[in-house]
This record gives structure tokens, sequence and C-alpha cells, in this order.
């Protein structure tokens, strides 16, 4: 044992030189390859390229004479050659989803700072041999084509051109990339033909994108591409109007993305009935045709603005995202919702627009990962289901529906909701307190033209993110809270925010949440400029009391509607200290006084309506006050500007003044000629008849019994 051991420690001991040079070539071989050099014309070839770009935060500023190129922002060397075979040369970050973690939206905001590249690009980097990845993208190449010679860039593997402002037509010896495997041009202001030509050689692609730009490609029917590609995006090209029927040959295809095409045809069966199972199909908003039974994709759909029939689709189980909005799809939703067998969280359903009818099912439970449900603007009918409330939703929208009830109790464990919509249906009921205490993420709350009832619940002022809220249109009474001042939302002028979903990696598209929102006199739908909106809507209900002065602290207020109720009292002064607000109805309430004369500081102000109150005095004199027209100050005793009427040295009225004088006395008596005049001429035309001609009597008696009994059954319901 002790000879074996020592002929070991002998080996070891004579092994031991060897190691120590073997490890002494392999640091030297590393350290060589850690500490490699540009190549010299490489460098300079960089250098002529920054000298004619345009880079306006100094992002090249590594970009030096006598520097290690390989050691320069975006530039990345092959590691043991020296030469340089990356460009990534991409500008700021994307923007995140809106519920995206605070950290991400910290990162997009420091990005922000590296402004995008712009000028000319020189030919020089021609010398850069065996470049195999280009990416310039985000950058602001404006006014410029993109360069013919990107076609002898023979190594290029990737070329990332997107949102780049590129202009003019896609050179065609493009299609001279043997090796390129991923094209994107999406997102510039590319124009023209493309031909068949510009993919003649581009037989490793497998990525193609060049979405929203303005081209058109209509290949002879019988061309087969060279590529097969897994990845297809060509959305706002003009490919129509018959079906592309070269994407049949696309055997490896995962990722599809044709949408607003140009095509107007029947849906092939050949495409979702393939063997091939998509992960991304969007379609949407072409003119598609046909009914569609079963959708065999992974994770995305996107068949909205078409001319869909039929019922809704079967899906696979691990489906995330199904967007159906704008067709005509009919029928219940109870075989969709209570039979699909999930495998995975299904975040976004989006059926808006549809012909859906029946009661929405009370079997949710299997849905837990349902982030977004729109169901607006369909014939569904009945009450919000309780499962619905198990969700833990963040957005749901009924809109435009004839549902009834009252708002089920379960919603209140949906405490991540940011938008709850009700509006344009029968619900009814009072506003549940709990909507305050509970649902503390909410930002829009829209219960808008139903037949809500009772007192607004103190307990809604515990909404501070609130940004939109809409009550209009209901039987709500009482007097309004004087709390709304703790809508916090509504007090923070730097408080914006951007209500997108980002589908997901594989997608750039965005799905915008949306509002029919009653702003500066007219009804319209808010969707990418929502973020932007903060309002309040009261109007048509039966409020009672004075306008609190509290409402002058929501000083981000844009729009202000408190029209149609019976509010009493002045217009407090503390209403001209929302000084950014655009939209402000008071009109067909009971208001007296004056208009407050700080009201000429409300220089955002495009609609204003103050019409019939009982307010008196001069209107106060403003670039905006006098621009509006008298419409909007009818039914008073206003005087100046833009009315006709003139105000004393006092600011009163004329007609105000001279109330009792002769002129009015003179009035009075034409008004008493007129009662006399009116008096004959009804006689003569209706009693008179009705006296002497015994049918139209008879009639007339029936139609006056008529309208009796409708009296009678409206005065029995309001308790009169």
């Amino acid at each position: 044992m002790a000879g074996t051991i020592a002929t070991m420690k002998s080996i070891t001991i004579t092994l031991f030189p060897f190691l120590i040079v073997i490890l002494a070539i392999c640091f030297s071989f590393c350290d060589a390859n850690s500490n490699v050099l540009c190549i010299e014309s490489e460098r300079k070839a960089l250098l002529k390229f920054k000298n004619d770009l345009v880079d306006p935060s100094n992002r090249l500023s590594s970009w030096v004479e006598g520097g290690d190129c390989c050691k320069w922002l975006g530039v990345v060397c092959h590691n043991s050659t020296g030469h340089i075979n990356q460009l990534h040369l991409a500008a700021p970050l994307s923007v995140p989803h809106f519920d995206a973690p605070v950290g991400e939206w910290e990162a997009y905001h420091r990005s922000k700072n590296n402004s995008p590249l712009g000028g000319k690009i020189n030919p020089s980097l021609l010398e850069l041999k065996h470049l195999s990845s280009l990416d310039l993208s985000n950058n602001n190449f404006s006014g410029i084509q993109i360069p013919k010679f990107f076609g002898l860039l023979k190594s290029l593997t990737y070329l990332n051109l997107s949102q780049a402002r590129f202009q003019g037509a896609i050179p065609h010896n493009l299609g001279n990339l043997s090796k390129l495997q991923y094209l994107d041009l999406g997102c510039n202001q590319l124009e023209g033909v493309v031909s068949e030509s510009h993919f003649s050689n581009l037989t490793r692609l497998t990525t193609l994108a060049a979405s929203q730009n303005k081209l058109r490609f209509d290949p002879n029917s019988s061309w087969i591409p060279p590529f097969q590609c897994r990845i297809i995006k060509l959305g706002q090209w003009n490919l129509g109007p018959k079906f592309p029927r070269w994407l049949k040959f696309q055997k490896n295809l995962s990722v599809l993305d044709i949408s607003d095409a140009g095509i107007s045809d029947i849906l092939p069966t050949w495409l979702l009935n393939s063997s091939t199972q998509f992960e991304y199909v969007n379609l949407s908003c072409n003119q598609l045709t046909g009914g569609i039974s079963y959708l065999n994709v992974t994770e995305i759909v996107d068949l909205s603005s078409n001319q869909f029939t039929g019922p809704l689709p079967r899906v696979f189980p691990t489906l995330q995202i199904l967007i159906l909005s704008t067709n005509s799809f009919s029928g219940p939703l109870f075989g969709f919702v209570c039979n699909s067998l999930r495998k995975g969280p299904m975040r976004i359903l989006a059926f808006e627009t549809n012909l859906l009818s029946g009661e929405i099912p009370d079997c949710w439970d299997h849905w837990r990962g349902l982030g977004y449900l729109n169901l607006e603007n369909n014939t569904l009918t009945g009450k919000i289901p309780p499962s619905l409330g198990h969700l833990n939703i963040s957005v749901l929208n009924l809109r435009r529906n004839g549902m009834s009830g009252e708002i089920p109790s379960t919603l209140q464990h949906s405490t991540r909701l940011i938008m709850l919509d009700l509006s344009d249906n029968h619900f009814n009921g009072s506003v549940p307190a709990w909507i305050g205490v509970k649902l503390s993420k909410l930002e829009i709350l829209s219960l808008r033209s139903n037949n809500f009832d009772g007192h607004l619940p103190q307990k809604i002022c515990q909404l501070q993110s609130l940004r939109i809220l809409d009550l209009g249109h209901n039987g709500i009474s009482g007097a309004i809270p004087k709390c709304f001042s703790n809508f916090s939302a509504m007090a923070n002028k730097s408080n914006q925010q951007c209500y997108m979903f980002q589908w997901s990696s594989i997608s750039t598209n965005f799905l915008f949440l949306s509002a029919l929102l009653v702003l500066k006199g007219r009804e319209d739908e808010y969707g990418a400029t929502l973020g932007l909106v903060t309002s309040i809507c009261l109007s048509t209900n039966r409020l009672i009391g004075e306008i609190p002065k509290e409402f002058g602290s929501l000083v981000a207020l844009r729009s202000l509607n408190l029209s149609g109720n019976l509010l009493i009292g002045n217009i407090p002064d503390e209403i001209g200290n929302m000084q950014l607000v655009e939209s402000l109805d008071l009109s067909r309430n009971q208001l007296n006084g004056e208009i407050p004369p700080n009201f000429s500081k409300l220089n955002f102000l495009s609609h204003f309506n103050v019409s019939y109150n009982n307010l008196i005095g001069q209107i106060p004199t403003s670039t905006q006050l006098q621009s509006f027209e008298s419409l909007s100050y009818v039914g008073n005793h206003l005087c100046g500007p833009p009315l006709t009427k003139n105000c004393t040295s006092k600011g009163i009225s004329t007609d105000a003044a001279n109330n009792g004088s002769n002129s009015e006395g003179s009035k009075v008596n034409w008004l008493y000629v007129s009662i006399v005049l009116g008096f004959v001429m009804g006689f003569w035309g209706v009693v008179a008849p009705l006296f002497f001609i015994r049918s139209w009597r008879h009639a007339y008696y029936r139609k006056l019994d008529n309208v009796y009994g409708k009296l009678y059954v409206f005065w029995a319901t309001m308790g009169i």
C-alpha cells in the first residue's frame, strides 16, 4: 500500500511541470482572445459612419480615434479574429404595458434620455465584410431611403430597420442577401410595389416582418416562395382582394399577421384547419367572410373588424387572447364559456359589437386568469352572473346591451378592477357603497343611462385613483357629496395614464381601452387618448342642493357636466380654479347669481353651457367666454357679449333694469292681446269642430281617455 502511494506521488511530481505548461498556454490563449483589438480598417469605417450621423444625446461618445472599437457602444467583435460582426444601435425601449411594474416604467423613462440617431448612412459599412447583424431600429432616418448598398452586405443574417422612419421603396437587391434569416422593416414610411424578385434569393429567411407600411404585393397565383418562414407580418400591405394563396406553402408558419391588407374573400379552410399549429394569427380589419368552427392557435387570435358569421368557434385549450370584435358572430355564450376545456389562463376576451344573445352564463370559475372581458354592444339580457365576481378581473365592459338587475355583491371581490362600464343597459338599484371601499384601483366607472336611483354613497369618494366618473342619465337623487375633492387623480396635473395592453412579445400590436364619453357637448369614443381624459358627469339626474365648492380642488379635471338636475345657489368661485377644464356644462338647473369673474381665466375652455338657469349680470370678459354662441347663455338674465343685450353701468341686463317700466307694461298689454287671440283661434280651430261634428268629438274623447290612462299609471308609479 505504501509503495502504491509513493508511486502515485512520483507520477504526480513528474507530471506537474507539464500541467503548469498546459495551464500557461490556456491562460495565454484566453487572455489573447479577451484582449483582441479591432481591425484598423473597420475602426476607420465606423468613424466615417459616425461622422454622417446626427447624435443629439451623444450616444456614440465612446467612438473616438485611437480607441478599441470592439469596446465601443453597440459594437460586437468576433472573440478570436477581432472582426466586427454585430452593430446594435437601436434607440430607446418601447413603451411598456400600462399595468407593467414600476421598475419597467423607470427603465423606459431612463432610456428616453438617449435620443434616436439620424442623419445619413455612410457606405463605409461595406468595409465590415464579416458583419452578420445590423440593428438600426427605433431611430429617426426621416427623409432618406433604405440604402441600396445594404444589399451588398453579403454576410448579413439579421437586419432590423423597424420604426426608423425610412421612406421610399424597398431596394430590390435586398433579395440578394442569401444568408439573411431575419428581416424587419416594420413601422416605417415605405411605399410602392413589392415584386417576387425582392425575395428571389432569400432561401434561408425565417422571419419576414414589414407591417405598417404602404406596400402592395400581388404575385402570380402560381408563385411559390423560396423561403419557409416561421414568422410573417405584412399588416397594412395591400395583399387583396383574394386571400394570398402563396401562404399555403409556408409549412413552418406559426406567426401570421396580414391585418388591414385589403382582403375581401372567404377565409380558406386550409389556413386554420391545416396541420400547422399557429402561435399567433391576426387577420383583423379585412372583409373576410364565412364561419369558423375551430381555431388551432395556441396563444393569440385577432379576427376583429371582419364579416364572420355563425356561432363562436371552439378554441385550443391554451389560447390566451381571443379578439372577435366587430363581426356578426351570433348565438349564446353558454357553449363557449361553460364547455371550454382550459389548460392555461385566458387573459383577454373581446367580443364587442357582434350579435351575441341570451344571458351571460354563470360558469366563470374556471376562467380565473381572465383579466379583460368586453361584451359591449351585443343583445345580451339578464343579470350579471355572480361567478364573474370570482375572476378578479381588471376590465369589465358590458356597455350597450339589454341587461338588468342590480350590481351583484360578488363584484366587490374583483379588487383588481381598473375599468367597470355598465352603461346603456337597464340596471337598477342604488350605487353600491362597496364600490368605493373594495374597488380601490378603479380608474374608470361608467354607469351611464341606466335606472340607478337613491343617493350617491359617501364611500365612493375613497376611489382616489378614479379619473372618469359617469353616472349621467339615471334617477340618482340627493346632494352631491362634498368629499368628491378626495379624487386625487383628478387633482394631480401630472397624472396621465396609458390604457393599453401589449399582447405579448410575439406581437407589436396594442389593445387600447375605450370609453364612450359625453364631452364638449357630444358623445365620442375615446381609445388611444383615454389616458389624457379626466371627467365627471352627473347630468340628467335628480340631484339637489348647491354645487360643492370642493370641486375647485380638482385642478386636473378636464370635463365637468352637472346639467339637467335641480341644483340651486350660486356657481362657486372655486370652479374657476380648474384651469385645465375644457368642457363645463351647468345648464338646465336652478342656479342663480352671477357667473364668477375668475371664469375669465379658464383659457382651455372649448365647451361652456349655463343656459336655462336664473343667472344674472354681465358675462365676464375673456377670449373663451365671448367665443361661445348665445345658446350657451339663453334662458337667464345675463347681458354683455356675446349676447345682444346691453348691461347698465352696474352690470345689470337692460331688460332687468327696465322691469316695471312703460315698455314692459306695453309688453304685458301685448301679452293680454295674444292670449285673447289665442283663445279665439283655439276655440274656432279646435273646440267648435268638436262641438258641431259628432265623429270628431267621439275620437277626441277616446284620445283624451287614453292620455288620462297613461298619466294615471305614471302618477301611480311616481307615487304622486
